[in-house]
Order: C-alpha cells, then sequence, then structure tokens
C-alpha cells in the first residue's frame, strides 16, 4: 500500500492525549498555570508552589481549596470530564479559569502524575483519596491523608517526548517563566496568598489581603511602582480599572503590559492598542508603558473558548472595549505627563514650556560659569573662541575644517598645509557662539539647534539624541573598563525577591564591569563600583540593570543616558547650547544616538534649491 492510499483510522488514545496536551501544556509555565488555575477555581485561599530543576524535574502545587470528592477523583484525570459546564448556556458565560476539561488528563499525559485531594464536609474532616498516572496510565488509585484541599505532582516533565525537551530552555529561563506567570494570576487574586519556591529556597511570597501596588512593589522597581496612578472607569457597560506607570517610566519591552479580562490574564491586539493609542504623543514608537490593566465585562460579551491555551480571547463588541480602555488610561495619564518635562497637550501660542532642572555634573564645565572663553580685542568682541576642533564626521565636515584651516590629515596627527581663510561669505558671524568649524545660530522649537558650517550648509541637531551620544559614550569609557574603584564606606541597597533573583543570574557580568557586591538576605552590600561612577549613579544602574528594565547591562546605560539628557522642548542659553554641541562633536559616533536615531541633518546649497524648487 502506498504512502497516499493509507486508510483512516482513530489515532490511539495515549497518541490523541500527547498531541490535545501540546495545545494546553508546551513547557513547565504552562502546567503550572493549569495548575493553580484549577486551584483558584476551587475557591483556594492559600496556594503553595514548588518547582525543581526549572520545573521539568518536578512540579507541586498544594492549595486548601474545596477538593475533589473521592468518587470523583479519576474522573478528574479523564479528558472532558469537568464540573465547570454542563450546558451550551454555561459555554456562554463561562466565569471560571477551566471548563474543557482538557488540562489535568494533558499534563497526566506527558508526566508522572499525581494528584491528592480531600473534601472538608460538615461535622469534620472528608474523605482523601489519591490517584497516580504515568505518562496517560492510570496505575494507582488509593485512600489518603490529607486534612483538605489539593496536592498536585507533576515529575519528569515531558520524559516521554523527547522532541519537546529539545525545545525547553536552561532550567533557570524555565523557571523566571513560571514565575511570571504566577505572578501574573497574583496580581489578579490579591485576597489569595501564593507562595513560590525553587526547591527549598523560597522565591516569592504573596500575602491574602494585599493591594495590587503592594504585590506589583514584590515585581517592579519601587520607583515605578511609587509613581503608578490608579483609574477606575465604566463605560459602555464595561468597568476598566487598575494601574499605569507614567510616561517617563518606559520600557523597551513590552513585559509589563499587564492585560486582564474578567480576572484571566490575557494577550488582545485590541487591548494593546488601545494601551498604545492612550501613551500616543508620550512615548517613542520604540517604548512601551507598565501597566496593570483589569477589564470586567459581561461575559456573554466575550469569548475564552479560542484557544485551549485559554489566553486568547474575543469580543463580541471590540471597539467598545478599546474604547472604554483608551478612555480610562488617559484618565489617569494627564496628571502624570509633566515627568517628561512637557505638558500632556500642546501649549499655547508663546507660552512657556516647563522644563526639568538639568542634572549637575552632565555638561561638564557647562556647570561652572564661564562657559566658554571670550577674546577681549575690539575686533572679536562678543565673539566666542572654539574650546575644540572637532574631528570631520563626513565629507563635508572636512570641507568645513578645511575651510578653517583644519584638513582632516591634521586630526589624524599627520600635519597639514596651510590654507586661505574663507572668504565674507563664510567667515564667522559675529556676535554667534563658534564652537570648532561651526557658527550656532540659535535653537528651533526648543528642540533642534541650528549651525552654519564653513561652506554655508545648514545642519540641525535633535539636542536630546545628541546629549544621549555625549552620555553614553562618556558612561561606556568610564564603565566598561572592568576595573573596580574600593569603596572606603560601602553602601546597602534593599532587595526584593525579584532584583535577587536576577543578582543570581547576572552577578558574573557584574563583576565583569568593576562592582565588587555581597548579598545578605535582602539587603545588597556594594564594596567597589567602576571608576568615576558616582555612588548615586552605581546605584541607580544597579537599581536598573536588577529590575530586568533592559536586556543586557548596554541597554541599561543606554536607559540612563536617555534619562540624563536633556529633553525635546527644553529651552537652552546660547552658551548651552554651544557647549553641548562642542561636547557632542568630539563623540566618536556622533551621527546617531544610541538607539539609532540620528542626531543631525545637513542640507548645502543645493537640497535647499531643491526644497524650494529652484532646481529638479
Amino acid at each position: 500500500m502506498t504512502e497516499k492510499s493509507r486508510h483512516i483510522k482513530l489515532l490511539l488514545p495515549e497518541l490523541r492525549n500527547q498531541i490535545a496536551a501540546g495545545e494546553v501544556v508546551d513547557r513547565p509555565a504552562g502546567a503550572l498555570k493549569e495548575l493553580v488555575e484549577n486551584s483558584l477555581d476551587a475557591a483556594a485561599g492559600h496556594i503553595v508552589v514548588t518547582l525543581e530543576n526549572g520545573g521539568q524535574s518536578r512540579i507541586s502545587v498544594q492549595d486548601d481549596g474545596c477538593g475533589i470528592p473521592a468518587a470523583e477523583l479519576e474522573l478528574a484525570v479523564t479528558r472532558h470530564a469537568t464540573s465547570k459546564i454542563a450546558s451550551m448556556d454555561d459555554l456562554e458565560r463561562v466565569s471560571s479559569y477551566g471548563f474543557r476539561g482538557e488540562a489535568l488528563p494533558s499534563i497526566a499525559s506527558v508526566s508522572r502524575f499525581k494528584i491528592t485531594s480531600a473534601v472538608r464536609e460538615d461535622g469534620g474532616l472528608g474523605t482523601a483519596r489519591s490517584v497516580e498516572v504515568e505518562h496517560g496510565r492510570l496505575v494507582a488509585s488509593n485512600p489518603a491523608a490529607l486534612h483538605q484541599g489539593t496536592v498536585v505532582e507533576v515529575r519528569d516533565l515531558f520524559a516521554n517526548v523527547p522532541a519537546r525537551l529539545k525545545f525547553l530552555k536552561s532550567p533557570s529561563a524555565e523557571f523566571k517563566r513560571a514565575q511570571e506567570w504566577l505572578a501574573r494570576l497574583a496580581l489578579a487574586w490579591t485576597d489569595v496568598g501564593f507562595v513560590l519556591r525553587a526547591g527549598e529556597r523560597e522565591v516569592l511570597r504573596f500575602t491574602a489581603g494585599q493591594t495590587l501596588r503592594d504585590r506589583l512593589a514584590l515585581l517592579w522597581p519601587a520607583l515605578v511602582v511609587n509613581a503608578l496612578c490608579p483609574f477606575d472607569v465604566q463605560r459602555h457597560g464595561i468597568r476598566v480599572h487598575g494601574l499605569a506607570a507614567p510616561s517617563h517610566a518606559s520600557r523597551l519591552r513590552g513585559d509589563r503590559i499587564f492585560l486582564y479580562v474578567n480576572g484571566r490574564p490575557v494577550a488582545d491586539k485590541g487591548l494593546s492598542a488601545a494601551v498604545r493609542e492612550a501613551y500616543k504623543g508620550r512615548l517613542t514608537s520604540r517604548d512601551y508603558p507598565q501597566t496593570a490593566l483589569f477589564v470586567e465585562i459581561d461575559p456573554r460579551e466575550v469569548d475564552v473558548n479560542v484557544h485551549p491555551a485559554k489566553f486568547e480571547v474575543r469580543f463580541r463588541d471590540s471597539s467598545a472595549v478599546f474604547s472604554a480602555t483608551l478612555h480610562a488610561l488617559q484618565s489617569a495619564l494627564p496628571s502624570v505627563v509633566v515627568f517628561d518635562g512637557l505638558s500632556a497637550e500642546l501649549p499655547a501660542q508663546g507660552a512657556a514650556v516647563n522644563a526639568p532642572p538639568r542634572p549637575q555634573g552632565f555638561w561638564g564645565s557647562i556647570d561652572n560659569p564661564p562657559l566658554l572663553p571670550r577674546r577681549e580685542s575690539a575686533e572679536m568682541q562678543d565673539a566666542y573662541l572654539p574650546s575644540i576642533d572637532a574631528p570631520p564626521f563626513c565629507k563635508a565636515v572636512a570641507e568645513t575644517a578645511a575651510a578653517y584651516g583644519l584638513a582632516a590629515a591634521e586630526h589624524r596627527g599627520e600635519g597639514a598645509a596651510p590654507v586661505d581663510p574663507p572668504d565674507e561669505t563664510t567667515a564667522p558671524q559675529r556676535g554667534r557662539p563658534q564652537v570648532g568649524s561651526f557658527c550656532y545660530l540659535g535653537q528651533v522649537a526648543d528642540t533642534y539647534l541650528v549651525l552654519r558650517d564653513a561652506v554655508g550648509a545648514l545642519l540641525l541637531v535633535d539636542q536630546h539624541a545628541a546629549h544621549e551620544r555625549v552620555l553614553y559614550e562618556r558612561a561606556k569609557k568610564h564603565v566598561f573598563s572592568g576595573k573596580g574603584r574600593r569603596l572606603a564606606l560601602p553602601f546597602n541597597l534593599p532587595l526584593h525577591p525579584a532584583e535577587k533573583e536576577r543578582l543570581y543570574e547576572i552577578g558574573d557580568r557584574f563583576k565583569s564591569l568593576g562592582f565588587e557586591l555581597e548579598c545578605a538576605d535582602a539587603v545588597l552590600v556594594v564594596l567597589s563600583t567602576p571608576p568615576t561612577l558616582s555612588r548615586a549613579d552605581a546605584g541607580e544602574f544597579l537599581r536598573e540593570a536588577l529590575a530586568g528594565r533592559k536586556d543586557d547591562l548596554a541597554s541599561v546605560f543606554i536607559s540612563l543616558s536617555c534619562k540624563g539628557a536633556v529633553k525635546a522642548g527644553q529651552r537652552l542659553t546660547d552658551d548651552e547650547a554651544a557647549e553641548l554641541v562642542r561636547q557632542w562633536l568630539s563623540s566618536l559616533e556622533k551621527e546617531y544616538c544610541p538607539h539609532g536615531r540620528p542626531c543631525v541633518l545637513r542640507r548645502d546649497a543645493t537640497d535647499l534649491e531643491k526644497l524650494f524648487k529652484r532646481r529638479q
């Protein structure tokens, strides 16, 4: 019989179970999610989770919920057996996490599985029973000893599915995924206590009765949590509530956008789009906000039966949900936009924009007037002397340098032949600051610095991007040397559990940067720091890195540079602008900021003539 003429036949039960398990349980975190959701459906008040080897060797979930009657325990590990729905009407208004009757049998088909449960009866303890399943086959069903609730143990996950094992990450990475899932569920159930252990070590503890902010404080940096703004709005019969961070507390990843529908963590493009729209104009397209957002809607208006994992939902009226979400977030954001130094709306014509004070020391000598030396001769009165000759960064700048007698060869140390001084059309403008070969003309929109070079071309410099480049190269030069400086007086940083876990992951990288750290319980002792990095900057760097805000430590420096840089919309004096340009011109990679955005645009006479349609 050929390959094409095979007969249709039913798959073996164990093969069907493994195929179905792939839709529900793809890694230890998926198994943990299903088990904890069952505990929540059972009205548990306290849930203890233990993982070994990232969950691959062992997952244990113990709760004090209502339990499963002994006579029904074997049914609980049978596919499509459930107590949560009984009719089509129930399916249209699902309020529980589980309802398909697939989670336990799916997990049991790819592991060594044991479930023990007891129901508390009126007037005393109920009867406890235990059921054991190995790779989908029932091997034991016996009486057991348990006070109340349910204990599930999953051992050797995917041991009978080698192909699935190949796709698992390292134990630490798998544990982190499981931890993130448990934390997401804990945020939705603040009246339930949760404990997470890695073997014998306790990693997370959420006590029952905490507020949403209290729980986020165990997961997010304190500066972010303290700035969170609450919102609670009802619109179109939909309630949207939660906490949102101000726009300055953005991230390069969207992993702190927590979305819930009727208490269920979800990933929904419509909700995500509404969140992005609410922050529009406050964040760049590369940045993501931080929010925990809860949508409460009539269960009949949302379909949670889109996928077996139940992470996707479909709304009957998605536009109403979008509108309610957008309105709720916008109600909270106007009061926090001032953290960026800009108003939530454009200022009125001629109105001043409130700008944050610039940090001392970021601009070097600019903090100590006089900023740039002046000649006292009559012919150069009010004209600034250049404090540094900037090396050329493109052909046009090389031509400009040559026009002022600064040929490119001179900058390479090869010497240069003298050149004639520029003519009157390219001479420095009297009364305007001179920075190297450039004449500073002014500021446009309190954001762009206008320069003219010696050949008459126009340059526009983005002040924020240019300052980012200056600060980033300074940090890179001083910190990435790998040499540490011993502190005469070490300082301490309190750690919450998430930061402590991060320290275990990247501790060696800190050492390579020049940090010497000791961890004692919930306190990090800083003994040495990278050279020239102040105590305050070192502490902020450690906070950023331990918060996991960026994927790598270089990204943390980019983030710190971005936060410290002068903002768009901030008015600069001529002296300040000239000093910023001077420092930017001395940078090695001045064309782009650390994020990759251009710092400068140049338009010569030909470009301008094309813009004004003088030539084709």
